[in-house]
């Protein structure tokens, strides 16, 4: 009864508009298709890098492989990040933001790591360098 019903309002909703028009094909790659699951995840890292949330890159890297599987022959997911180089991920998170939004918007503190060539893994200065995790 449920599937009729939702199959019937679906019906009606796309009697509306013209689903021809408003569809766009994109045909992905595999590799566009890691890049678009892990950047936004790498993203997200750096975030909590710049937040001072964890106290070092390689505890990232731990979290990931532990956490939540990432292949622990990749190194973790900011020594990955470091391999694939902080520009190359900027320029692409920058690229999918202005076509699909600010999901992808890249954070400040990989625009400032891409920008000086400093790799995502590397610590801060000493004068920022945080002595504890707020966890």
């Amino acid at each position: 009864m449920k599937n009729i019903m939702l199959s019937h309002l679906l019906m009606e909703g796309f009697s509306d508009v013209d689903t021809l028009t408003c569809l766009q094909l994109v045909t992905l790659s595999d590799q566009d298709i890691l890049e678009m699951v892990f950047f936004p995840v790498v993203n997200e890292a750096c975030r909590v890098m710049d937040e001072n949330v964890v106290i070092r890159a390689s505890d990232l890297d731990i979290a990931s492989v532990l956490g939540m599987g990432f292949p622990k022959y990749r190194g973790g997911l900011i020594f990955w990040a470091d391999t694939v180089g902080a520009s190359y991920i900027h320029s692409k998170l920058s690229k999918w933001a202005e076509i699909y939004g600010d999901f992808f918007k890249p954070s400040s503190y990989l625009e400032e790591r891409a920008k000086s060539v400093r790799p995502l893994g590397a610590p801060k200065t000493a004068q920022q360098a945080p002595t504890r995790s707020r966890m």
